[in-house]
């Protein structure tokens, strides 16, 4: 799958940043999402495959979706017979977010990008668009930090595998009311926090690459972008466990649904019996083979954003294979225009 569809899937989260790049600063966030998944779309439907959309994005926000359901690649086409046989084409399921951290791009903040993962069919967790109280960490403490301690053990633990004082640790959380207790918690520790707007799908993958100065992900953000980050974190062998928070009361803004009874009645239908499990990487992204992409739209600790010069622009993306045990840094330029000479600015 990875010789078949890695740099499809490049060129697609880099269509989807350049479109979304072009409003960065403009103070449109549904608009920024909306180029961002037309320009994803488009591109995903010139691909010889077919895929299924397992997790869609921008439900909470009213946005354009690609939802969940819908069939995308070369298949889709009326005249698709004419180019290939359907039948013979890959199933993948697909799960996407081509504009992670909408504000960001609205009001031209650090941290925005364009991310899908792929797996074979059957191969991603169908998360419901409810919310997911999460926990990343390195290589190193992958299986020794546990979800179900407090942030206080788990900084301990980590700072054990990691070699470092709880001072000298990082943690990334979500700056929400939701959060004061965990935030006091983790300086009262000793630990440093580094607070987010948006884009925990970043902050997750950063804790398994060395030099980025992040050493955890705490507290709860969507459940969607946990499956994503997952997916990430299984190919590069970085902890990830992530448990489905359906009580409106908990998470206090946003949450779809009227009622947390109403919320547990919606996970029985989907088949998710145990409400409160706790899921790991691999039960979130089960597939033999896993395939992560993204693409910065605005600069962020990983890649560079989007850079526009006179006839073209210059993307940095990132594609993490379990299949090569690969992660590969993509440095793209994109001639528009005609433009015959490359301007590496």
């Amino acid at each position: 799958m990875e010789n078949t569809l890695g740099l499809e899937i490049i060129e697609v989260v880099e269509q989807a940043a350049i479109a979304s790049a072009r409003w960065m600063g403009k103070g449109e966030k549904d608009i920024a999402d909306q180029v961002a998944v037309e320009a994803m779309r488009e591109r995903m439907n010139k691909i010889y495959m077919r895929g299924r959309i397992v997790i869609g994005e921008g439900e909470r926000d009213n946005a354009p979706m690609l939802y969940i359901g819908e069939e995308v690649g070369i298949c889709t086409r009326e005249d698709a017979k004419a180019f290939c046989n359907p039948d013979e084409l890959i199933e993948i399921d697909i799960a996407v977010d081509p504009c992670e951290g909408t504000n960001l791009v609205a009001y031209g903040q650090n941290g925005s990008m364009a991310v899908l993962a792929i797996a074979e069919k059957g191969g991603l967790f169908a998360a419901p668009d409810f919310y997911m109280r999460k926990l990343a960490a390195p290589p190193a403490a992958k299986g020794h930090v546990d979800i179900n301690k407090s942030a206080t053990d788990n900084l301990k633990i980590l700072s054990e595998c990691l070699n470092r004082a709880v001072e000298e640790l990082v943690v990334v959380v979500m700056d929400r009311p939701r959060h004061e207790g965990l935030i006091k918690e983790i300086r009262d520790a000793g630990a440093r926090v580094r607070l987010i707007s948006d884009g925990d799908v970043s902050a997750a993958i950063c804790c398994a690459f060395a030099g980025t100065n992040i050493h955890a992900l705490m507290g709860i953000g969507a459940a969607p972008e946990g499956v994503i980050s997952a997916a990430a974190m299984r190919c590069l062998g970085g902890h990830f466990q992530g448990q489905l928070i359906y009580d409106p009361e908990v998470v206090k803004t946003g949450l779809i649904g009227e009622s947390r009874e109403g919320n547990l009645n919606r996970l029985k239908e989907m088949g998710i019996h145990d409400a409160d499990k706790v899921y790991n990487a691999d039960e979130l992204a089960s597939g033999n083979t896993i395939l992560f992409a993204a693409c910065g739209i605005t600069p962020g600790t990983l890649m560079e954003g989007v850079r526009f010069f006179g006839g073209g622009a210059r993307t940095q993306s990132l594609v993490i294979s379990n299949q090569s045990q690969t992660a590969r840094f993509v440095d793209t330029i994109h001639l528009f225009d005609n433009v015959k000479s490359l301007q590496l600015r």
